[in-house]
């Protein structure tokens, strides 16, 4: 018998959220008009089954058969140099989702939707 599993969306956005918001120069996540309407839709979901949902705003996955696609949408300080943010959240996010989930990412979209001058 070969037993399989399934690791859930959401499992995935948090575990992608969590390591792009303890990515140095990232002030906080920010979702986007899309990514509210995403959060409610999700949110709702899983407290109509009775689950607390993890936080992950600001996170979309994307999962077409075997590809998996996440979008992160953040806020940075200005202190750093946003094409360098930018690329560690990319790397923190591939590098989490493996080790957390076992599930290799094909792409990391990410999306600086502000600068916060004097954040650190």
């Amino acid at each position: 018998m070969t037993a399989e599993y399934v690791i859930a969306d959401p499992v995935i956005a948090s575990v992608a959220a969590r390591a792009a918001a303890e990515t140095a120069g990232v002030v906080r996540l920010e979702p986007g008009l899309l990514g509210l309407a995403t959060a409610w839709t999700r949110t709702a979901r899983q407290r109509w089954k009775g689950l607390e949902p993890a936080p992950a705003d600001g996170v979309r996955v994307r999962a077409h058969e075997d590809r998996l696609t996440i979008e992160v949408d953040v806020v940075i300080s200005d202190a750093d140099q946003a094409a360098a943010v930018g690329r560690a959240v990319q790397r923190a996010v591939f590098r989490e989702v493996l080790a957390q989930t076992g599930r290799s990412v094909d792409a990391v979209r990410v999306s600086i939707l502000d600068i916060e001058v004097g954040r650190r």
